[in-house]
């Protein structure tokens, strides 16, 4: 009851102009404390097995501190005009953003398909974290990407994030690959790339990497 009553009073709006102004106020950085460790399940094709462990010694990570990685750069590396742009906001104030990303040229995550939907990012102010902005922002660029014709929302995120990665089981997603090299630059952190089913439900595969 009480994520009901904080959710009604989440605005979430299609906003293209929060970036690169607001949205990129909006910090990312989280503290990595655990790790997830995926294999293969041997007798289960296409399944995983999803372990947690704690880190030797934890440590921040900042996705927009990475070259070219934040709001503010999107604009240069993308055109945007595929792009669905959304603000949530609490009392009239900006506390969180999402961008989710049709068939975009130099995204390399589409592999060709024009009925896929990425979830290129989503941030939410530390402050009001785990209040129901993240789902908020997170069903609408769904219905986003629904009203467009796409069977799949694509997530990409790393073992490293497991907050993310538990929000996006939490939202029907499914643990889709795992790339141990996509990362030349940070050799310990694997890749892993989530998929939610626009058309129809997938429960029974959300179990198998439920975390």
């Amino acid at each position: 009851m009480a994520d009901d009553i904080l959710e009604i009073k989440i605005e979430v709006i299609e906003d293209p102009n929060t970036v690169p102004a607001e949205y990129s106020n909006i910090p990312i950085p989280f503290k990595v404390e655990r790790i997830l460790d995926v294999d293969i399940q041997v007798d289960g094709p296409g399944a995983f097995i999803v372990s947690e462990r704690s880190v030797n010694v934890p440590y921040v990570k900042d996705y927009d501190a990475i070259g070219g990685g934040g709001p503010a750069q999107w604009s240069r590396r993308f055109n945007l005009s595929n792009w669905g742009l959304f603000a949530a906001r609490l009392q009239g104030q900006q506390v969180g953003g999402a961008a989710v990303v049709l068939d975009t040229a130099g995204a390399n995550i589409f592999d060709n398909r024009t009925d896929r939907a990425v979830l290129w990012d989503i941030r939410v102010s530390p402050k009001v974290r785990g209040q129901g902005v993240g789902s908020a922002l997170f069903r609408a660029a769904e219905a986003w990407a629904m009203q467009r014709g796409c069977r799949e929302l694509m997530i990409e995120t790393q073992n490293i994030n497991v907050p993310a990665c538990r929000f996006y089981a939490r939202h029907g997603c499914v643990l889709k690959v795992i790339d141990r090299f996509a990362y030349p630059e940070f050799p310990d952190e694997a890749q892993l790339l989530w998929c939610k089913d626009l058309t129809n439900g997938s429960e029974g595969e959300v179990a198998r990497t439920a975390l």
